[in-house]
């Protein structure tokens, strides 16, 4: 009669494959609000570009001329405020994924150990 092996999975699973499925997860999620942030500002950004077109197309004088010009100067002081959030947002969701997977790199290496601990235990 022939022996079966049996391999056990669990400390595989605990120190490689547990922790690749949840960073992969973390990553996913990171990827996936920084493009939706992306999209988000570009999308603002086409909308006030267009809007600021549409009123250049309105400019019948010198008058309107000017309101236009003074216009551009809060268009200008929008974009650069919008620009600066923006980025905060982009940094905000970079220290959030490091700290993240500070905190997974650490629960991933509590469990290898123990596992190891464990494993050998068990020796």
């Amino acid at each position: 009669m022939m022996k079966s092996f049996s391999f056990d999975t669990k400390p595989f699973e605990a120190m490689l494959l547990g922790p690749a499925r949840a960073y992969a997860a973390l990553s996913i999620d990171y990827s996936e609000k920084l493009v939706g942030a992306q999209l988000e500002a570009v999308k603002a950004y086409t909308d006030t570009s267009l809007a600021q077109a549409r009123k250049l197309l309105e400019v019948r004088d010198a008058d309107g001329l000017r309101s236009y010009l003074e216009d551009q100067q809060q268009f200008a002081k929008n974009v650069t405020e919008r620009l600066k959030g923006d980025a905060e947002k982009a940094v905000s969701l970079h220290q959030d994924f490091f700290q993240q997977s500070q905190k997974l790199a650490e629960s991933s290496l509590q469990e290898v150990q123990k596992a190891s601990s464990s494993q050998t235990a068990k020796a």
